[in-house]
């Protein structure tokens, strides 16, 4: 299991409350695969205890460097959000398993809710090395929060925005946009009650889909159980898998939405 001592190269706040980062982290950043997290220690100290799961959102392989894209939402995040170029972090990862790479064939889709768009930026990268374009249904309550439009264009990808007050593209949620130009495969990462919504239009048209789980975390390495979440089994029997080892990807079908 990989622990780094990370530098901070870069830290910017693209909007009040979200920041993306810039870490020094070679041997990370060459293990990395789109869909993975990492665990961050926040703190210089005990206090907090427990690290805070943090998906991966750009790498660049050639500089080393992994970047994340992050929300304060408490005092975790909060410490992150101060941190400055020099300091430094304590990575535990990448951890859990990523998306499946799709082949040549078939339309290639992603499905961004808000801050969900972290984990799905380095999914894009990946998918423009390959030269395989992908249909980017980026979704949020108004313009200001579609955020690296411009940046996936540049890999390539088209972009369908939806914005809930009509101020940008589709006036309405993401994934009835996405339901007006399904894809034979898709990929996805928001809140749940998207994705619950999603799910269901995969069912409906019998697409290949994978979508990644946000879900609260203690050791992030499979052990405390913290983070199960209900998954289809065999049959009509059910079975709960851990979102830091199993997933945080899991096939669409799998999930059992409550």
């Amino acid at each position: 299991m990989l622990i780094t001592d990370a530098e901070v190269v870069k830290q910017k706040e693209i909007l009040p409350g979200f920041y993306r980062m810039a870490l020094s982290a070679g041997e990370a950043a060459n293990y990395a695969k789109p869909g993975q997290f990492l665990h961050v220690r926040c703190g210089e100290t005990l206090d907090p205890l427990l690290r805070r799961p943090v998906s991966i959102h750009a790498v660049d392989r050639e500089k080393g460097e992994i970047s994340l894209f992050y929300r304060v939402v408490g005092r975790g995040t909060a410490l992150l959000a101060v941190k400055e170029k020099g300091d430094r972090l304590n990575l535990l990862g990448p951890l859990g398993s990523g998306f499946t790479m799709p082949g040549n064939s078939g339309r290639v889709a992603v499905v961004a809710g808000g801050i969900g768009i972290a984990p799905l930026y380095f999914l894009l990268q990946e998918l423009s090395g390959l030269k395989i374009h992908a249909d980017v249904f980026t979704g949020a309550a108004t313009k200001k929060q579609l955020f690296f439009t411009s940046e996936i264009k540049a890999l390539g990808h088209s972009v369908f925005p939806a914005t809930d007050d009509g101020t940008a593209g589709y006036r309405g949620t993401v994934v009835n946009l996405f339901e007006q130009n399904p894809a034979d495969r898709v990929y996805s990462c928001g809140p749940a009650g998207m994705l619950k919504s999603l799910c269901r239009v995969i069912r409906k048209h019998g697409i290949w889909g994978e979508v990644s789980l946000e879900e609260r975390m203690g050791c992030g390495v499979g052990a405390c159980l913290s983070c199960a979440c209900k998954t289809v089994s065999e049959g009509e029997n059910y079975r709960y898998r851990r979102v830091c080892v199993e997933g945080p990807v899991f096939p669409a079908g799998e999930v059992v939405w409550e």
